[in-house]
């Protein structure tokens, strides 16, 4: 909410970059800056406010200062004063400044400087006045001494100077009005300020309208009409001469121009003040949302009470900036502080039954985890270990591999001999994951080891009685996609199945793995009476299969790629040797999948004929 500005009473002459430019770096000579005050002065502004100090006596020539001085005694001019923390020693007694007579029945808490720095004597003393134009401003401008006391002399700043010697009143009036008020008379013109003497700046937007270059005006090519009868503050605005401010606007603007916009806010009258009962209206807001608190959010949902919250800190807000647009400060962040600790107060009940909640949670967690990792451990259990199965067996390899995605999974494989001479071995992927896939699971793969071990000739007979069983009680419309093979061990012959599954990866002697696009039919349990059929697969010595789940081929990554079976063909090709493709198959998978978390079960198994 920036000031507007609806009158332009003063004009900054800034020697700016261009000005250094064309004249020569700063300090100017003395004779360059009576110059350039001559030049002011024949536009005849109503006064000239010289935010500069000339402290040391003149580098460039002895006579200089004197013809600053005479400069300066021709025109309107207050000069600028310093206030110190410290007591100069070339200064060492208090400023001449304006007269003020002070009407108040208690010591005024101005703020006080102990020293002070002022231009050399006789251009000190050729000015009409002296104004202060040191800030308390750490960083960020909100608030500007109008008035201070350097010792024991009140000394206006710099723009109050300049507006009394345009208006040529001889004293300044400051009465106490009780409270946090103060004002100041410069004339008829009353200036409200706070108990301490400062004003709070109500900043406009930088406009580079307020200023003329400095080399336009000695060069005259600045219209004297710019300066007629206009406050004219003469400024540094130079970057590299450091005097920058920062508004709450968040702008970096020169010094000399906040003593423009507080001549601007004079002349239109837009003030603004923390009035005396500001702390008791803080208070009041701060009751009144505390007492609607207390009252409603034990009554409330917790996120009611949230959205109350919300809304009262939104209101507060809101009061805060109507006040403001009517010119009065509130300090909303004190009530909405106290607000927000009073609602965390209220809950911190509600927040201690939460966390006794929290705690048997985690207790009960700790038992669901105990019992899943049970569950685990006789899931596995239930997976044949190829090693342990056919320790002897010189005619064919088989290796396995299952990596649940969590705890349990829906995953299994099974293998074993029918008879001396012919395996059956099967990969298998239940719909879902968890508990439920785990137990669906362990359920079908008893079925189809029974099913199997009762004299079944080839995997397509399996998987018919195997789907009619498994149908009928299905309470969950659960399903099954299976991969099925019997494979004699006398002349390579391989029955194969697929009931919806990957499909599996066949590698021959000589050439590079390629996959069983057969498709026996669909997953166990989503027609029941469907007949599946068996196809026939001749493995040559040395040949393998390796069957998958789509775990494998459907792993992705951190950019949701998928794994495919392109990138599995890749894998699988040059090797022959079941562990080395179960192994080479997972750490692929692994390296390809990064730190995405695993989104499904990884299983394959890979049998290969005795190469003699």
């Amino acid at each position: 909410m920036p000031r507007s500005r609806a009158s332009q009473p003063a004009v900054i002459v800034a020697i700016d970059e261009r000005a250094l430019d064309e004249q020569g770096q700063w300090p100017w000579p003395r004779n360059l800056v009576a110059d350039l005050i001559d030049a002011i002065n024949a536009a005849r502004p109503a006064a000239v406010g010289v935010d500069l100090l000339f402290v040391e006596p003149d580098r460039t020539s002895t006579t200089s200062d004197a013809r600053l001085a005479e400069s300066v005694q021709r025109g309107r001019v207050v000069m600028g004063i310093a206030g110190l923390e410290y007591r100069d020693r070339r200064y060492p007694f208090p400023p001449r400044a304006a007269p003020a007579r002070v009407s108040a029945k208690r010591e005024l808490q101005l703020r006080r400087f102990d020293g002070h720095l002022q231009s050399r004597p006789e251009i000190n003393q050729a000015g009409d006045g002296r104004g202060l134009i040191s800030s308390d401003a750490k960083g960020l401008v909100r608030r500007v001494p109008l008035v201070a006391r350097i010792g024991q002399v009140i000394v206006p700043a710099l723009s109050v100077e300049t507006l009394r010697v345009a208006a040529g009143v001889p004293v300044l009036r400051l009465t106490d009005q009780g409270g946090e008020r103060l004002a100041l008379a410069v004339g008829d013109l009353d200036i409200p300020l706070q108990s301490d003497g400062t004003m709070y700046v109500w900043f406009g937007p930088h406009d580079s309208e307020r200023i003329v270059s400095a080399d336009d005006v000695l060069s005259g090519k600045a219209a004297a009409e710019l300066l007629h009868n206009k406050l004219v503050l003469v400024g540094i605005t130079g970057l590299g001469l450091l005097d920058y401010q920062i508004t709450p606007l968040g702008e970096r603007i020169p010094g000399v121009e906040v003593h423009a916009q507080i001549l601007e806010q004079i002349f239109d009258g837009a003030y603004l003040h923390r009035p005396t009962g500001a702390s008791w209206m803080e208070a009041a807001l701060l009751a009144a949302a505390g007492l609607a608190l207390v009252l409603l959010v034990p009554a409330l949902r917790p996120w009611v009470s949230g959205s109350l919250l919300a809304a009262l800190i939104a209101a507060f807000i809101a009061i805060g900036l109507v006040a403001f647009r009517a010119g009065v400060l509130l300090n909303i962040a004190a009530p909405a502080i106290g607000v927000a600790f009073l609602f965390a107060t209220l809950l911190a009940s509600t927040l201690a039954e939460a966390d006794r909640q929290r705690r048997a949670l985690r207790e009960a967690q700790a038992r669901v985890a105990g019992e899943l990792e049970a569950a685990r451990r006789i899931q596995m259990g239930l997976l044949p270990s190829p090693t342990e199965l056919f320790p002897e067996e010189r005619r064919f390899t088989l290796a396995a591999l299952l990596e649940p995605a969590r705890t349990v999974g829906g995953d299994f494989y099974d293998c074993f001999m029918l008879d001396d001479h012919r395996l059956f071995f099967i990969v298998g992927d239940v719909s879902g994951k968890g508990l439920a896939a785990s137990l669906f699971m362990a359920l079908s793969k008893s079925l189809l080891k029974s099913i199997a071990l009762r004299g079944a000739r080839d995997p397509a007979e399996i998987f018919n009685r195997a789907n009619a069983e498994i149908s009928r009680d299905n309470p969950e419309s659960l399903f099954v996609t299976a991969f099925a093979g019997i494979f004699d061990a006398r002349n390579g012959q391989l029955l194969i199945c697929s009931a919806g599954h990957e499909p599996a990866v066949l590698g021959q002697p000589g050439a590079a793995p390629a996959r069983l696009m057969h498709s026996g039919g669909p997953p166990l349990c989503v027609i029941r009476d469907y007949i599946y059929a068996s196809s026939e697969v001749a493995l040559a010595p040395g040949g393998w299969l390796c069957a998958v789940t789509d775990g494998v081929t459907e792993a992705m990554n951190e950019r949701a790629e998928l794994y495919g079976a392109a990138r599995l063909l890749g894998t699988l090709r040059g090797l022959s040797d079941p562990w080395a493709i179960v192994a080479a198959v997972q750490d692929d998978v692994r390296r390809f999948a990064g730190h995405a978390e695993q989104s499904d079960d990884l299983t394959l198994m890979c049998v290969r004929r005795a190469a003699h």
